[in-house]
């Protein structure tokens, strides 16, 4: 066997080879790219034999994704992606000054796969098609985080000097088309207050509103109410940042419309797509979510246990002597774990066997989001049979054990 570490940067990657008993047999600095990956080749060969195979070779990196490490796959090498805080404690194991250098940290880690192999976790590479929903997902969701971001600071800046705009689009929402064609208009509580109720019946019309005439006298009132303010020049300076933000959120808007379409598109060609829209409480945004943070690749996912471990929806057993706590995972993956606990929340108002569940928790005093927590882990561990299966969410199935426990 040859054990590889391999501590990359944005440019260079410091390799160091192991043999089985630990001796350091070459150490090099390659470039980033395809010259580098050459170069990594040719040290490989100098040491293993001509009829070795590519799988006793095995990389140790602090990455799981990118160009690089598809190219290590591709090489039939065995590479184990570890996360940076593994790293560190490991590096603690070996050194206690504290010291740290790019050259130690190929040591580390070379160390590390060679003798701890056993508790990592080997990289397994998604089809394309899934990495491809993976990037238009993320770059989505991105984009709806950013949108929120943007709203804040919009909300932030009208309390300050235009109270009135936040009670009057209040019921539109501060990322409404309608809202955000107002307020680019009418960004100054004078401004707004000369608003008639065909220009803004004109903008709720082009947002597609029900009941034009009353929201339109509504919104008309509230800005023409009496209330605190700033002087004259000061909401003069608010109203420009106001404007900036509006265009960026019109933006953004456009952009998590296009995007949307995209997802839907990717996703929609996947073979496992009906079996994730099977799934209670998912449809082709969240299902796309699911499937990019879980990936495809066979035989990632030893069982359903796994797969809920890896989910962040599986407690933490904490026990010492006589004290024995169990708590929810922190350190998870914010994507998946935010997608699970949305489809957690639609899935109690649709599927009967996930609100009776929910009812049961309930009744036992568990939390709103302790209960969707734990209904989530349930889910995760039906959509693991049915991904194993091929099969489609069926409630009989999925709920069976608990009806013949209740009865």
């Amino acid at each position: 066997m040859l054990f590889v570490r391999d501590h990359w940067a944005e440019d260079h990657h410091d390799i160091e080879l192991q043999g089985g008993d630990g001796r350091v047999l070459r150490t090099a600095r390659v470039s980033e790219g395809v010259d580098g990956m050459a170069r990594l080749h040719e040290l490989i060969a100098t040491v293993l034999p001509d009829d070795a195979y590519p799988s006793r070779v095995l990389v140790c990196i602090e990455t799981d994704r990118g160009p690089w490490v598809r190219a290590l796959v591709a090489a039939g090498y065995r590479v184990f992606g570890v996360n940076p805080k593994q790293a560190a404690r490991h590096r603690e194991l070996l050194s206690l000054s504290g010291a740290k250098s790019d050259k130690a940290d190929a040591h580390t880690l070379a160390d590390m796969v060679r003798t701890r192999r056993h508790q990592l976790r080997q990289v397994a590479v998604d089809s394309d098609l899934a990495e491809a929903v993976k990037v238009v997902t993320r770059a989505h969701q991105t984009l709806i985080w950013e949108r929120t971001r943007h709203m804040l600071r919009l909300r932030a800046a009208l309390r300050d000097y235009f109270p009135a705009a936040l009670e009057a689009y209040k019921p539109l929402g501060l990322t409404g088309h309608d809202t955000l064609e107002l307020l680019a208009k009418a960004p100054t509580p004078a401004a707004a207050a000369k608003l008639t109720r065909t220009q803004i019946s004109a903008a709720l019309k082009r947002a597609r509103r029900r009941d034009i005439p009353a929201k339109a006298a509504l919104i008309q009132a509230a800005l023409r109410t009496e209330h605190l303010g700033q002087a004259e020049i000061v909401a003069g300076a608010y109203a420009a940042t106001v404007r900036s933000t509006v265009a960026v959120l019109q933006t953004l808007n456009a952009e998590i419309h296009a995007l949307e379409g995209q997802v839907e598109a990717h996703f929609g060609q996947h073979p496992d797509a009906e079996v994730y829209l099977s799934q209670p409480g998912i449809g082709a945004i969240l299902g796309a979510r699911v499937l990019a943070e879980f990936g495809d690749a066979p035989g990632r996912y030893a069982d359903a246990k796994s797969r809920k471990n890896y989910a962040g929806t599986a407690p933490i057993t904490r026990q010492s002597g006589k004290s024995k706590t169990v708590h929810a995972r922190f350190i998870h993956n914010d994507r998946l774990v935010d997608a699970l606990h949305m489809q957690a929340g639609a899935a109690i108002l649709h599927d009967p066997g996930s609100r009776a569940y929910y009812d049961e928790l309930r009744a036992r005093e568990i939390g709103h989001n302790a209960a969707l927590r734990q209904i989530g882990n349930r889910l995760v561990g039906i959509l693991h049979g049915c991904l194993k299966t091929d099969t489609r969410y069926d409630a009989h199935t999925a709920w069976s054990h608990r009806t013949a426990h209740a009865a």
